[in-house]
């Protein structure tokens, strides 16, 4: 489905229309004067919810990594 493109104003005027439209699956391109400013598109969910502890097991931290490298006294404090 092609973009409707609209201008400021009519978007303000007919907000609720275009919400319906965007809702429908049809993007909604908002322009000033002859420059896109901004899009409407349908809210998804994220695809998959996150699961701490995924890389488990996977990851090591090599012995010495929280030592502060010489010269970078000065930012320590």
């Amino acid at each position: 489905m092609k973009p409707l493109v609209v201008g400021i104003h009519e978007a303000k005027t007919n907000f609720s229309k275009l919400v319906k439209r965007v809702e429908a699956g049809q993007e909604v391109i908002v322009k000033n004067f002859d420059k896109p400013v901004a899009k409407l598109v349908p809210y998804t969910l994220a695809k998959t919810d996150r699961k701490p502890g995924l890389l488990a097991g996977q990851i090591t931290i090599k012995p010495g990594f929280d030592e502060l490298p010489t010269g970078f006294e000065v930012f320590a404090e």
